[in-house]
C-alpha cells in the first residue's frame, strides 16, 4: 500500500527499498527489531538502546497520525542523512537482493552513474556466451568462462567477445577482418573496444555517456544485446480478427513474444499469460508452450521430439521448474534461466528464455487464403533502419521499434530537437498517458509543434510537411524531417570540433580531399554522389590517412572490381572506421550503391575523428 503514496513517488528509491526489505512481516509498518536488522545488514550494528532511541525520535518527528507506528509515509531516517551512510545502506540492499553495482570509469561516464546486474543475470549470460562461442577459435583464450567468478568481465576486456556477440545479435555488423586478434597491446585492445562500442551504436544500442574505458569494467553493454529476434513470414499467424499485418509489426519485440506465446497456449487449451514474470512462476504455461512448439516429425528430415508432461503435476515449484527445463533441454533451449529464475519470475531472464524458444522453434505456419501484403514482412529499408538505430543509440524514450508509428506523437522528434540544440518548451508538449477521448488530438498538437520548431528556429526545409503528415505516419515526409535531424546532428558535431565554424557538404569534401592528398593517397572524391565511392577505396585511404598504418591493404581489392569485391571493401571500410573511433551508422551497401545521404554521414564522422577529438 505504501508504494502508491505520494511520498513514495518523490523519495529516493533507497527509502522504498529499505522499507520493503526490512519490513520483515510485510505489515506496512517498521518496528525496532526490523530497524535493528537494517543496521546489521549495513555493517553498522547498533545496540538495542540506540535503535530504540532512533525509533523514539522517528515517533516524535515522523509519527504524524500518532498511531504509535511508523508507516512508509512516515519513514524518514533522521539519524542517517549522511550521503556516506546512504551509500552504505545502498550496498546493504544490493547484498540482500544479490545485486552488484559498478561505477563508470571513463570521462564520458556520468559522474556517480552506476550500472547494476544481478548474479543470476551474470550466470545466465555466461552460460549463453559459452554455448554460443564454444566452437569459435578466436575465443578459446577465454571460453569457457566460469559463471561463478568474474570471468565474464575479464573475458570482455580485449573486445573480441563483445564483437562476436554483436555479430550474433545482428549478423555481419562487424567485418571479422577488422577485429584485432593477435598481439593485443593496450592500444590494440582499445581499438577493439572502439569497434564494439561504435558497432553497438550502429545497431541501435544506447551508448551515450559510455566510453571504451567503461567496457573494461562494466557489463552494461552486454545487456543491450539480449534481444535477438527474427521476424518470419509465419508471424501472420498471430494476426487477430480485423488486425492488419502492419499493425502487428508495430508491436515491440516483448509484445510480439507475448502474442506468440499466447497463440500457442490458446491452441493448447491453456490460459493466456500477461507477462513473463508472475504468470510463468509455476512453469505450467512453459510446459504447454514446449509441448506445442516441439517438432512433431511431420516435415521431411525433421526428427520428432516428445515433451514429457509428467513434471507438470509436481507439487514443488522448484522441482516442477527443473522438470520443465529438462524438457527445454531436449530442444537445445535450456539457456538463460535456472529453476530459481523461473520461480522468482525474473522478467529479463524469462524474456530471454522465451526469445530463444521463438528463435529456434517458432512453430508457425503461413495462413492460407488471406489478403495480406507480404512485402510488409520484408522489414524496414536500410535507410529506415539506420535512422531508427541512430535515434535509439541516443537514448530516446520510448525506444523506437517502428519508425513511423513510434513518431506519431512527436515525442521522440522533440527529444531529437534538443540533441541538435533546438530548445523545446516542454510545457507546450502533451505527454502520455493520453486521455481516451481526444488522444489523437493531443498527439497532433505535438506534431504541429514539432513542425513549427523545424521551420523556426531549426530552419529546416519542410515545404509541404505538416503536423498531420507526422501524425498519419506519412513515410516520405517523416523521413524528410528525420534526415534533416540526423544531418544537423552530424554537422553540429563537426561545428563543435571546429570551434563553431559552420560545416557543410563542400567543407567536408574539401577536407577529405586535402587529407588524402597530404597523406600521399591517389584517391579523391568530387561529391557524395561520386560513383568512384562504390569501390570504398577513398574511404579506406582516408581511414589510413587519419590513423597511418591501420589498414591492411592486402585485404583491399582494387582495379576492376566485382560486386562482391566492392561489398567486401565496404564491409572492411565501415568496420575499420568504427575501430579507429568514428561512430558510423551507415551500412556497407550504402557505400556500394553510393547513397549520398549516408555517404555524407560516413565522411562527416571520419572528419570528426580526423580532427582528433572524437
Amino acid at each position: 500500500k505504501f508504494h502508491s503514496s505520494k511520498v513514495a513517488k518523490i523519495l529516493p528509491q533507497y527509502h522504498v527499498d529499505f522499507f520493503v526489505l526490512f519490513n520483515l512481516n510485510s505489515n506496512g509498518f517498521i518496528c525496532d527489531y526490523e530497524l535493528h536488522e537494517l543496521f546489521k545488514e549495513a555493517n553498522m550494528p547498533l545496540p538495542g538502546y540506540k535503535v530504540r532511541e532512533i525509533i523514539q525520535k522517528l515517533m516524535l518527528d515522523g509519527d504524524r497520525n500518532k498511531d504509535g507506528k511508523i508507516s512508509f509515509d512516515e519513514f524518514i531516517f533522521q539519524e542517517v542523512k549522511s550521503s556516506d551512510i546512504a551509500k552504505t545502506f545502498r550496498k546493504a540492499i544490493n547484498r540482500k537482493e544479490g545485486i552488484c553495482a559498478l561505477g563508470g570509469t571513463s570521462e564520458l561516464s556520468s559522474e556517480g552513474t552506476q550500472h547494476s546486474y544481478s548474479e543470476e543475470e551474470k550466470y545466465a549470460f555466461v552460460n549463453w556466451i559459452n554455448k554460443a562461442l564454444e566452437n569459435d577459435p578466436d575465443c578459446r583464450h577465454v571460453i569457457p568462462m566460469n559463471p561463478n567468478t568474474d570471468d565474464l568481465f575479464k573475458a570482455v576486456g580485449d573486445g573480441i567477445v563483445l564483437c562476436k556477440m554483436i555479430n550474433l545479435s545482428v549478423p555481419d555488423t562487424i567485418d571479422e577482418r577488422a577485429i584485432n586478434k593477435k598481439k593485443l597491446t593496450p592500444f590494440i585492445i582499445q581499438e577493439n573496444l572502439n569497434l564494439a562500442l561504435n558497432s553497438a551504436s550502429a545497431i541501435g544500442c544506447h551508448v551515450v555517456n559510455i566510453g571504451a574505458e567503461d567496457l573494461n569494467d562494466h557489463c552494461h553493454i552486454l545487456y543491450w544485446l539480449w534481444g535477438i529476434f527474427f521476424f518470419l513470414t509465419a508471424l501472420a499467424a498471430l494476426l487477430r480478427d480485423g488486425e492488419t499485418l502492419e499493425e502487428l509489426m508495430k508491436l515491440s519485440p516483448e509484445e510480439l513474444l507475448l502474442r506468440w506465446a499466447n497463440f500457442h497456449l490458446e491452441n493448447s487449451g491453456w490460459q493466456k499469460i500477461n507477462n513473463f514474470s508472475a504468470d510463468i512462476k509455476d512453469s505450467k504455461a512453459y510446459f504447454h508452450l514446449l509441448n506445442q512448439i516441439a517438432p512433431k516429425g511431420q516435415k521431411e528430415g525433421e526428427p520428432r521430439i516428445d515433451i514429457n508432461m509428467s513434471g507438470f503435476n509436481e507439487t514443488d515449484d522448484l522441482k516442477r521448474a527443473e522438470s520443465m527445463l529438462q524438457q527445454a533441454d531436449k530442444l537445445g533451449c535450456r539457456q538463460f534461466v535456472t529453476p530459481a529464475d523461473v520461480v522468482s519470475g525474473n522478467p529479463k531472464l524469462n524474456l530471454a528464455f522465451v526469445a530463444n524458444l521463438f528463435n529456434k522453434y517458432p512453430a508457425l505456419t503461413k495462413p492460407e487464403n488471406q489478403d495480406i501484403d507480404w512485402t510488409l514482412l520484408e522489414g524496414e529499408t536500410r535507410e529506415e533502419r539506420t535512422f531508427r538505430n541512430w535515434m535509439n543509440s541516443l537514448g530516446v524514450n520510448p525506444h523506437v521499434n517502428h519508425l513511423y508509428a513510434d513518431l506519431q506523437d512527436a515525442l521522440v522528434i522533440l527529444q531529437l530537437y534538443e540533441r541538435i540544440k533546438v530548445p523545446v518548451d516542454w510545457s507546450k508538449v502533451n505527454k502520455p498517458p493520453y486521455p481516451k477521448l481526444g488522444a489523437n488530438m493531443k498527439k497532433l498538437e505535438n506534431c504541429n509543434y514539432a513542425v513549427e520548431l523545424g521551420k523556426h528556429p531549426a530552419k529546416f526545409s519542410l515545404v509541404g510537411i505538416g503536423g498531420q503528415d507526422l501524425n498519419d505516419g506519412n513515410q516520405t515526409l517523416t523521413l524528410a524531417l528525420v534526415w534533416q535531424l540526423m544531418r544537423r546532428y552530424t554537422l553540429n558535431v563537426l561545428e563543435d570540433l571546429g570551434d563553431g565554424q559552420k560545416a557543410n557538404d563542400d567543407i567536408i569534401v574539401s577536407w577529405v580531399n586535402r587529407t588524402l592528398s597530404e597523406a600521399g593517397k591517389s584517391t579523391s572524391i568530387q561529391s557524395f554522389k561520386d560513383k568512384t565511392i562504390s569501390s570504398s577505396l577513398a574511404v579506406v585511404d582516408l581511414i589510413d590517412a587519419i590513423q597511418p598504418g591501420c589498414i591492411n591493404y592486402d585485404l583491399v581489392k582494387s582495379g576492376n572490381l566485382t560486386e562482391d569485391d566492392k561489398h567486401n571493401n565496404a564491409k572492411y571500410a565501415v568496420s575499420m572506421a568504427r575501430r579507429i573511433g568514428a561512430r558510423v551508422y551507415a551500412l556497407p551497401e550504402d557505400l556500394v550503391e553510393v547513397k549520398p545521404k549516408m555517404v555524407m554521414t560516413v565522411f562527416a564522422c571520419l572528419m570528426g575523428r580526423g580532427m582528433k577529438r572524437v
